[in-house]
């Protein structure tokens, strides 16, 4: 699996992430769907690849 995302982008995930579960958390009810959204962001900027960038041919990592 070829990594897709750069380190900025990976970092912008983390912080979104971690908002979308605090309110996931603190709110209840329908913002359980944020809290997914932010487990898959802390997913995807772990392995630094990005399903949705690959269908849509997008990449914000520099080739190497």
């Amino acid at each position: 699996m070829e990594k897709n995302m750069a380190t900025w982008d990976r970092a912008i995930r983390v912080v979104l992430a971690i908002i979308f579960l605090y309110l996931a958390i603190t709110n209840g009810g329908a913002w359980w769907i944020l809290g997914i959204l932010g487990i898959v962001f802390i997913v995807t900027s772990i392995v630094g690849f990005c399903p949705l960038y690959k269908v849509v041919g997008f990449k914000t990592a520099q080739e190497s």
